[in-house]
């Protein structure tokens, strides 16, 4: 049923096919998309429109194609929107990855070339994430302080802008520099400024707002400022008055307001702390200190402090109060012995301590109060005063026992205090004597030994002294009483003043007469002393200095060395000398060359006894000018990315160490404050921001002090990322040859295996060979084939930052090479001398190509105005357009040949120019794919005889009665799917061509491409007996075919009489004007050759066919121009027809036979020449503009003219051919298009 819905469907149309196929234009963009800025999340629409799209329309994102669907499966935020013949890019919820260029491409088609639309560039503005900050110092910050403040807006496309406040107010001042996102294309914007901390700005809010053009509102973010101030003064509460006894026990609080943080508080006293306990309240933003304190005598006059601070204080705030005690004296000392020789005057002292006020003193001896006395007043502890009372009085025997007292009495305090003694009389000793070692026996240096001194009788007991070399030893035992004597120790640590010292013993007592003993020591002891001393003041570096080491008194002598850090020197020794303590000296000299490395290091000088095995040191300490000196480990090379931090360190010493540097870089001085990146530290180190390849090289810096001047060098090695360039772009290269792609890069460092190469074309090709020198890349390709042509993309990576790129053209130079094939090498043309064929010659070729045309092998002269050429270039591929004006039959249809040359070489091509005729059959029927019920078929058209040609399928299988024919549609198209097909059936398929004169031979000499259909999924195959192949019966199917072949034949009569009518219509009108006018019909009728869209031949390339007409040859035009070729045989009539038989151009064999529309020639090249008519109006010879089905139509017609146009004679074809038209004239008049009526040549 398929099958004959199919039929039915062509039926119904067939009155429109009476007019014929229109054709089809080149495709062009109506709309092609713009850039366009999109924010993220959302949808943008890159708008696409393309005015007679035939092939298929996709967009590409960065050279990526998306897809020909309008769904665009893979993309599910991609979709292709609009109506017909829009296909607008609508991308949703865009991203950063949509952040791209894209382009809109209609493919290639039959009936057009491709196109490409401009670059669109969609660009996805990002917002920036949620803004933070950056503080060199983190909160709490101290007032009056600066702060850098930095606010980051990360990852933001295009970079944030962004705005500083402090509660609210704009923060001036802000610098702002941009650093990379997270991500490709997103940037990190940096805001900094310096705040000055307030006391006010405590507790207040510190904004960030980042915003860019893709949010309308700012991303904030606050941080509430925390600032430290000291507090407010203290005060005191609790002490009303000023005096206060001692023991009294005081409660004192001291409190302080304000601060941040509150206030630390602590009580002092005469700057001794008592207490740092303290109290916080919050609310009443105030601190206390409660001190309980006891009065004592030592808080006289102290001054009593409180002091309050906080972390930000300079300086503790404080209050203090002077405080007067009342107190009595801690001691009351009575002074002078009560004992004394009978008969002398005893005198004793009564001192009070400190008191206050000061105390009254009286003396008593036994009941009888003593007034031979003195008072004195002093200063004493605590502020007080002290009280000394002195008393004289004769004593007598017979006081001997009595008491004696002292009484002091305190009207502050009004406390008194006593103190009491006993006389007793005195007498002298009887003997003294010391116990110690022997004086012969040596002793060493630091041994203990213990003298003792012994004394007897004496009332009161003898008091021992000891004595040294005449001098009181203080440092003796305490005097030891026993019934019989007294005695005392001296415990000595032996040293050399021991040796040979005299020792004495003293008893007195106070009866005033002394008795003595004597001892003397043997001890050795090691140098008491050493001194060095030089010659020189004031050392340098080169100078040569002279010590000397005097080691003091040894017993017995010492040996003397010297020692520079770990370095034993050896010294020149005088002459012992005798010295201190019964010893001897010793004195070496020692000479040294000074250098840098001596300064502050120490001459030591040493003298060692061998007998005690001990030795005495001394240092000299060496100050050694001279000028700066490098360090051997300074850095002579330092390596740094560009923008990064580079920091030159400077290891230099110098004596005096105050001294000045200079940097010089390329010789210029590099000046503090001249460039802002330069940075100096207190060692004269280096730090630049931001290198710069510039800043590369060598560095000299010279140091000077006050002894002279030293340089050094350092090299600054800044790496960075290549940048590439080709040395030479585009490279020409002959095909076959060597080609060197040669891309140098600007980078450091230069590392192998730097360079990368990439070939950017679509197909395959053998790079070649990539070898590197220093800072060049080459890539050298041998044996250059077509297919090398093109850009090569040259990558450099030296993994400083990102790689870079740089395309460079290849172009292969070689021969021209011609287009060829049928619709190449022919042009077909009308020959009446009214129409121009164009003859086209397209070659392939680099460099420039030059035509030459020729016809007949002679050259043609194109000032002939008869003659036209137009050259075209497009890149590699020319094409020169001979057009041939006034075409005539005679002088025209022949072998054109076509010469393409260039410097390497040319290729020919021979273009037939022809008359119009059917079209020759197509070659290279093949099946492309099977299903069940179809079949897709390929063919390659054969030339179109000059005119718009279109393709039929003819096919048939074992059951079916007779042919089945499938009009290709679009006519052009050589790719055909046949439907309706019945599943696992066995089909025979042929196709061949047809135009308005005819239709050719089936294709491949008619062989038939038998194909056999897929078995239809989940069903069994259908048995042949049962049902036709169409679905139905077979007497259903015929009745169908009969039904079918009668509205055709009812349709096309209907059309023809139609026509007839028409044409019968203008006929008379036409007439009617001619004899007015005096001028034929024909005349009025003018036409021309025109050249129809490509075509695809067997070398599948791009061809032009002449879509020509047959028309009357106007032999007259030739001979009534002297420009034009002169033909004088064919000048005996005006207009005059050519028979083929008799015109005989310089062609090739093109074999002619009689054959019907059916026919198939035996010979499916050649082409057939129809014998030229007489010169009356020539009538069509065919009913309609489409040749008629052949099983529905009787062949008789056309066999006969096929035959008439046979005729071997000249009148005899003139005969035959206007009986014909007589014959048939109400059957054929006007029945071809316009430009088709006339005689066929």
């Amino acid at each position: 049923m398929e099958s004959v819905s199919a039929w039915i469907l062509s039926a119904s149309t067939l009155p429109f096919l009476c007019f014929f196929w229109g054709t089809h234009a080149q495709q062009a963009f109506r709309t092609e998309p713009r850039n366009l800025t999109v924010r993220m999340g959302a949808t943008a629409v890159l708008k696409c429109e393309v005015l007679r799209a035939s092939g298929i329309v996709q967009w590409a994102k960065d050279g990526l194609l998306l897809g020909p669907q309008r769904s665009l499966p893979g993309f599910p935020r991609y979709s292709m929107i609009g109506k017909r013949g829009q296909y607008h890019l609508r991308i949703e919820n865009a991203q950063l990855e949509d952040d791209a260029f894209f382009e809109c491409q209609a493919g290639q088609s039959e009936s057009s070339d491709g196109i490409v639309s401009g670059l669109a560039f969609l660009t996805v503005q990002i917002p920036p994430s949620k803004p933070y900050f950056i503080m060199d110092t983190p909160t709490p910050w101290v007032v009056g302080k600066k702060y850098r403040v930095e606010c980051v807006a990360p990852d933001a496309k295009p970079e944030a802008d962004i705005s500083l406040y402090k509660d609210g107010v704009d923060l001036t001042g802000a610098t702002s520099f941009t650093t990379s996102g997270s991500k490709d294309k997103l940037l990190n914007t940096h805001a900094e400024v310096t705040v000055t901390a307030l006391k006010s700005d405590n507790g207040r809010e510190l904004t960030c707002h980042a915003k860019n053009k893709a949010v309308s509102q700012p991303v904030v973010t606050t941080v509430t400022m925390n600032v430290y101030y000291p507090p407010d003064p203290p005060y005191i509460i609790g002490l009303d008055r000023d005096e206060v006894k001692a023991g009294t026990l005081l409660v004192l609080e001291c409190v302080s307001h304000g601060g941040n943080p509150l206030a630390n508080i602590q009580w002092t006293k005469e700057g001794e702390v008592l207490s740092t306990t303290w109290g916080e309240e919050v609310v009443g933003q105030k601190s206390r200190n409660i001190l309980t304190l006891k009065i004592t005598p030592a808080d006289n006059q102290a001054e009593l402090s409180c002091e309050s601070a906080n972390i930000v204080s300079l300086s503790p705030l404080s209050i203090t109060r002077k405080i007067t005690v009342f107190f009595d004296p801690a001691e009351l000392t009575l002074s002078g012995s009560p004992k004394a020789v009978e008969g002398q005057e005893l005198t004793l002292s009564c001192h009070a301590s400190s008191s206050n006020p000061p105390v009254h003193i009286r003396w008593w001896l036994g009941y009888k109060e003593l007034n031979n006395t003195s008072v004195a007043f002093e200063e004493g502890e605590n502020g007080g005063m002290t009280t000394t009372s002195n008393v004289t009085h004769r004593v007598s025997r017979e006081e001997n026992g009595l008491r004696l007292t002292c009484e002091a009495f305190n009207n502050g305090t009004q406390f008194s205090k006593i103190q009491a003694a006993t006389l007793a009389v005195y007498y002298p000793p009887q003997r003294v004597f010391i116990d110690s070692p022997p004086e012969d026996v040596p002793l060493r240096s630091g041994t203990r030994v213990l003298l003792t001194c012994f004394s007897t009788g004496g009332n009161p007991p003898a008091e021992l002294t000891w004595f040294k070399n005449g001098s009181k030893v203080s440092h003796a035992q305490p005097q030891t009483l026993s019934q019989m004597f007294v005695s005392r120790g001296l415990n000595l640590l032996l040293t050399a003043s021991d040796n040979r010292a005299d020792y004495r013993c003293d008893a007195t007592n106070k009866a005033k007469k002394t008795m003595s003993a004597h001892v003397k020591l043997l001890v050795h002891f090691v140098a008491v002393s050493m001194k060095i001393t030089a010659k020189q003041e004031v050392l340098r570096r080169g100078q040569e200095i002279n010590l000397e080491c005097l080691s003091g008194s040894s017993n017995p002598k010492s040996d003397v060395s010297w020692k520079v850090g770990r370095m034993r020197l050896p010294g020149v020794e005088e002459k012992p000398m005798k010295s201190l303590f019964e010893g001897v000296s010793v004195l070496s000299r020692l000479s040294l060359n000074l250098s840098s490395q001596h300064n502050n290091q120490k001459v030591i000088c040493q003298a060692y006894s061998p007998v005690l095995e001990e030795a005495a040191k001394t240092f000299y300490h060496l100050n050694v000018l001279y000028p700066p000196e490098f360090s051997p480990e300074q850095t002579t090379e330092v390596q740094v990315e560009e923008d990064d931090v580079a920091t030159i360190p400077l290891m230099v010493s110098a004596n005096p160490e105050v001294f000045s540097c200079i940097w010089l870089h390329r010789r210029q001085t590099l000046v503090k404050g001249e460039d802002i990146r330069h940075q100096w530290s207190d060692d004269h180190s280096l730090e630049i921001r931001n290198v710069t390849r510039k800043d590369g090289g060598l560095y000299t810096i010279k140091c000077e002090n006050d002894e002279g001047v030293d340089q050094t060098t350092v090299e600054l090695d800044v790496l960075y990322a290549p940048s590439l360039k080709p040395e030479k772009d585009p490279v020409f290269v002959n095909l076959g040859g060597t080609a060197d792609l040669i891309c140098v890069a600007d980078a450091n460092p230069i590392i192998p295996g730097m360079f990368s190469w990439k070939w950017l074309g679509e197909e395959e090709v053998e790079m070649g060979e990539e070898t590197q020198e220093d800072e060049s890349s080459l890539l050298t390709i041998y044996n250059v084939t077509r297919a090398h042509a093109g850009f090569y993309q040259c990558t450099a990576s030296n993994g400083i930052a990102l790689p870079a790129s740089v395309e460079m053209q290849l172009v292969v130079q070689f021969t021209p090479v011609l287009r060829k094939g049928p619709q190449w090498s022919k042009v077909a043309s009308r020959g009446d001398g009214t129409t121009t064929a164009e003859l086209v010659c397209q070659a392939e070729g680099i460099p420039r190509v030059e035509f030459i045309w020729g016809k007949k092998g002679m050259l043609i002269d194109l000032a002939n105005p008869r003659y036209e050429e137009r050259t075209e270039r497009e890149g590699s591929i020319h094409t020169s357009t001979l057009r041939v004006v006034n075409v005539s039959a005679v002088l025209d249809y022949a072998v054109f040949s076509c010469t393409a040359r260039n410097s390497l070489g040319e290729d020919k091509l021979d273009i037939q120019l022809v008359s119009t005729n059917h079209p020759d059959p197509p070659s290279l029927f093949r099946q492309v794919g099977v299903t069940h019920d179809s079949v897709t078929l390929e063919w390659i058209p054969g030339f179109n005889g000059g005119l718009q040609q279109r393709f039929r399928i003819r096919y048939i299988w074992d059951k079916a009665i007779s042919f089945m024919y499938v009009d290709v549609l679009p006519p052009d198209e050589t790719t055909f799917t046949v439907t309706g097909l019945q599943p696992l059936t066995t089909y025979n398929f042929s196709v061949n061509a047809l135009n308005a004169i005819g239709e050719s031979g089936y294709a491949d000499n008619g062989a038939v491409l038998t194909i056999t259909t897929k078995v239809k999924e989940s069903e069994d195959p259908v048995d042949d007996n049962e049902q036709a192949p169409s679905g139905v019966p077979t007497r259903l199917t015929v009745a169908f075919t009969v039904v079918f072949g009668v509205l055709l034949l009812l349709n096309s009569l209907g059309c023809f009489l139609g026509r007839k009518w028409k044409n019968r219509r203008d006929k008379t009108k036409i007439e009617g004007e001619a004899a007015v006018n005096g001028q034929k019909s024909e005349e009025d009728v003018s036409s021309q050759s025109t050249v129809s869209k490509s075509n695809k031949y067997e070398s599948r390339e791009k061809i032009n066919t002449g879509a020509q007409r047959t028309l009357l040859i106007d032999s007259g035009s030739e001979t009534e121009s002297n420009v034009y070729e002169s033909y004088t045989a064919f000048q005996e009539d005006s207009r005059y027809y050519y028979p083929a038989g008799d015109y005989k151009p310089s062609l090739g064999p093109h074999p002619e036979e009689r054959r019907g529309l059916g026919v198939i020639p035996a010979n499916l090249e050649s082409h057939f020449y129809e014998d030229v008519g007489d010169g009356r109006a020539y009538q069509d010879t065919l009913a309609s503009p489409l040749p008629p089905y052949p099983p529905l139509f009787s062949d008789h017609r056309q066999t006969q003219q096929a035959e008439d146009w046979r005729s071997p004679t000249y009148p005899q074809g003139i005969k035959k051919a206007g009986q014909l038209m007589d014959d048939q004239q109400a059957r054929r008049d006007y029945d071809l298009p316009f430009e088709l009526r006339g005689e066929l040549v």
